[in-house]
């Protein structure tokens, strides 16, 4: 038995520097058909009626904190008039470093701008306020 090592020609082995990308494309194409039969799959729907709101009661704590944005957008910390949004950030900042932290609770009117208590919600957000909840009345019933 004989064996050989090196080459036939007794020079030197050159370096094959090339990546194989046969297996890759392969694999890619098995992917790319998977994904193209699990599509319409995913995108047929059934005709069917979501629920238009769900109303979970709250528990009223003491120390929760209820801001509410009238309908021409005055600010109320617990039935107390906010003078502006600087004054409601630095309220909400006291707040922030209690423990347990306590929730905030958004009472928006009906018919108040979102402007009005999206910059509620901004100083909540930049206040680092954990817990914030929206209050809504139940759905009338009849």
């Amino acid at each position: 038995m004989a064996m050989n090592v090196g080459s036939p020609d007794g020079g030197e082995d050159e370096v094959v520097s090339t990546i194989n990308t046969t297996p890759l494309v392969d694999v890619m194409l098995v992917l790319l058909i998977i994904f193209l039969i699990t599509i319409p799959v995913v995108t047929q729907t059934i005709a069917m009626q979501l629920p238009h709101e769900t109303n979970i009661a709250r528990q009223t704590k003491p120390e929760n904190i209820e801001i509410s944005v009238s309908k021409d957008g005055d600010v109320y910390w617990n039935a107390q008039l906010v003078p502006d949004n600087d004054v409601l950030f630095e309220r909400l900042k006291k707040v922030a470093v209690m423990d347990p932290q306590p929730e905030v609770h958004i009472r928006g009117d009906q018919n108040v701008r979102y402007e009005s208590v999206g910059r509620v919600m901004f100083a909540v957000q930049r206040a680092a306020i954990q817990k914030v909840s929206f209050v809504t009345e139940p759905p009338a019933k009849g």
